[in-house]
C-alpha cells in the first residue's frame, strides 16, 4: 500500500512540474518584452482622421506603449473616392472592410482601432465573433455604426464619439453674434452632413436663430447653394459648415469659395466640425484629437487590466472646443464679447481658444 502512495505521489509530482514550468507569463509581468499588437482600420484618409490617431497614440504612449518598444501598430487605409462613388464603389468598399476584418480576427491582436463609422460598422461583428477588442473613434452618432445608445457600444466594442451638444455650440454662436437671426448651411447626402444641419436647425429654434440649408452633389461648387442662402443681402447672415467631408474635396474647394464669398459680403463663416475651413472665423465642436485621446483612454484599460469593451462606456468631449481666427475677427470687423476675451488663450496655429468655464 505504501508502495502504491509513493507512487501516486511520484506520478503528481511528474505531471505538476511541467504544468508549472509551461505556465505561460501574463503580458503584464513579461514588461518591455511583450509587444502589444494593434491594427487600424478606416475607410479614405483625412487630416481629422489623422489628428484622431494622433490623439489616440498619445494616450497610449501617455501609458507607457511606445511604438519601437512595446508597441507594433499596422494600419490600413481603405481607399475611396468620396466624390465620385456610386454605389458599386461603396459595395466595394463594405467588401473590403470585411476582407481586412477577417483578416485582423485571424492575426488575433491585442485591440483594433476602427477611424469613422464605417470601419466601425462593417468590422465589429467580425471582430467581436474572434473575441478582438474594437474601440472606435471619430464616429459622429454611434446609433450609425450600431450602437445601442449613445453611452453603450454593444457587444465587445468602445470607444469615444464625436457627438456634443448642439444646443450649447448654438448658445455659442449666439453669444458671438447676439444679432444674428439666419444661418445658413451647405451640406450632401452624407449622413454626418444631414444628421449636423438637422441638429442645428433644432438648437437654433432653441435660441431665436432660423437655420437654411442647402443640398449638393458632391461633385456640385458650393456657390450657387450659397447664392441661394444669402439671397442678395436679405438671408443668411452667417454661414455655418457642418460635419461633411465635401468640404474637404478637390483641395478644400467648396471650403474656399465659402470663404471667399463671405470676404466679398462680409458674412462669417463658421464651423461646427473641428476640421481645417479656410477662412472660417469661429470653430466649436468636438476636437478629434481630443476624442482619439478619450478613445486612447478606453484601449489602456484594455490593453493594461484585460478590462472587456463591453463593460467600459462610450465617451465624449465633455464642452466642446471653441476657437476663434483673430485674422477674420478682423478682417470681418466683428466685436467679440468682453466676456469670451477674458478668458482667451493663444490656442495652435495663432487661433485663440475661448474658455468655457466663466
Amino acid at each position: 500500500m505504501k508502495r502504491v502512495v509513493a507512487l501516486l505521489q511520484v506520478l503528481w509530482l511528474a505531471c505538476a512540474v511541467p504544468c508549472v514550468a509551461m505556465e505561460a507569463l501574463s503580458p503584464a509581468s513579461m514588461d518591455e518584452q511583450y509587444t502589444y499588437r494593434v491594427e487600424v482600420l478606416q475607410v479614405t484618409d483625412i487630416e481629422p482622421f489623422q489628428q484622431s490617431l494622433d490623439g489616440f497614440l498619445k494616450a497610449l504612449e501617455d501609458a507607457g506603449f511606445a511604438q519601437g518598444r512595446n508597441l507594433d501598430v499596422h494600419r490600413v487605409k481603405i481607399d475611396f473616392d468620396v466624390e465620385n462613388g456610386g454605389f458599386w464603389d461603396r459595395l466595394g468598399v463594405l467588401l473590403r472592410i470585411r476582407k481586412e476584418a477577417m483578416r485582423i480576427a485571424a492575426a488575433r491582436p491585442n485591440l483594433v482601432l476602427t477611424i469613422g463609422t464605417p470601419a466601425t460598422k462593417y468590422a465589429r461583428a467580425i471582430l467581436d465573433e474572434a473575441h478582438v477588442p474594437v474601440v472606435f473613434t471619430a464616429v459622429a452618432n454611434p446609433a450609425d455604426a450600431d450602437c445601442p445608445s449613445l453611452t453603450d457600444a454593444g457587444p465587445g466594442v468602445t470607444g469615444a464619439t464625436l457627438y456634443s451638444d448642439m444646443g450649447e455650440s448654438m448658445r455659442i454662436v449666439k453669444e458671438v453674434f447676439p444679432a444674428v437671426q439666419k444661418i445658413g448651411m451647405v451640406h450632401t447626402e452624407d449622413e454626418n452632413g444631414v444628421a449636423h444641419v438637422e441638429a442645428a436647425r433644432a438648437a437654433g429654434r432653441e435660441v431665436g436663430m432660423a437655420v437654411a440649408s442647402q443640398q449638393v452633389a458632391k461633385h456640385d461648387s458650393i456657390i450657387p447653394a450659397v447664392k441661394r442662402l444669402y439671397e442678395g443681402g436679405a438671408g443668411a447672415q452667417v454661414f455655418a459648415v457642418p460635419l461633411d467631408a465635401y468640404y474637404a474635396l478637390r483641395n478644400y474647394e467648396p471650403a474656399k469659395d465659402l470663404s471667399d464669398f463671405g470676404s466679398e459680403n462680409q458674412v462669417p463663416v463658421i464651423s461646427f466640425a473641428m476640421m481645417r475651413v479656410p477662412g472660417a472665423m469661429l470653430y466649436v465642436g468636438a476636437d478629434f484629437e481630443v476624442v482619439g485621446r478619450l478613445a486612447g483612454t478606453q484601449a489602456v484599460k484594455i490593453l493594461k487590466r484585460h478590462v472587456k469593451p463591453d463593460i467600459l462606456p462610450i465617451l465624449r468631449q465633455a464642452r466642446p472646443t471653441v476657437l476663434v481666427d483673430p485674422q477674420r475677427v478682423s478682417a470681418l470687423k466683428v466685436e467679440l464679447p468682453a466676456s469670451m476675451l477674458e478668458h482667451k488663450v493663444e490656442g495652435r496655429a495663432g487661433f485663440w481658444q475661448l474658455s468655457l468655464e466663466r
